[in-house]
């Protein structure tokens, strides 16, 4: 599953799409890696989230953390959770059907996500991308954003 080098996914699970973004294999920058649609219910993305994570050797899975602005933990947060859980255990029986150790797979992890699709939003316009073309991309640039403030935060820390 891991490979000698380390890309990072970003993870955006939205009602309609769930954006994806991948990090470079030196964990500097976040890209956009597309949208899978969903219709109102993002465990319809877990398989198609499971097969890039095992054929992109992905070792760090970002997950957004949609956090209330007052910091509470909502309905839309204890979902994420457990679409993180649903992930990490379909991931588990990949390992034990292929027979990779446990410590080879990737780490999923939440991570706040308060005010990244403001801020994806910002980027489409500055990128001059049309208001009415932001639909499609903003889940995957919502991804993005939060892919690449994790790849800072490693940097700057080292915690990761």
């Amino acid at each position: 599953m891991r490979s000698h080098t380390a890309v990072w996914l970003g993870v955006d699970l939205g009602e309609a799409r769930v954006g994806l973004a991948l990090s470079d294999p030196e964990l500097t920058l976040a890209f956009p890696a597309g949208n899978i649609r969903v219709q109102g219910d993002y465990f319809q993305a877990l398989d198609q989230v499971e097969d890039l994570i095992l054929d992109k050797s992905v070792s760090r899975v970002v997950v957004g953390y949609p956090l209330l602005l007052s910091g509470q933990a909502g309905r839309s947060a204890k979902k994420a959770s457990r679409w993180v859980r649903a992930l990490t255990g379909r991931l588990q029986e990949a390992a034990r059907d292929a027979d990779i150790a446990p410590e080879q797979l990737p780490s999923v992890v939440l991570r706040d996500e308060r005010l990244t699709t403001v801020s994806a939003h910002r980027q489409l316009y500055d990128a001059r991308v049309d208001g009415r073309r932001h639909r499609p991309v903003v889940d995957q640039q919502s991804a993005v954003v939060l892919l690449q403030s994790a790849l800072d935060n490693r940097r700057a820390d080292k915690e990761w």
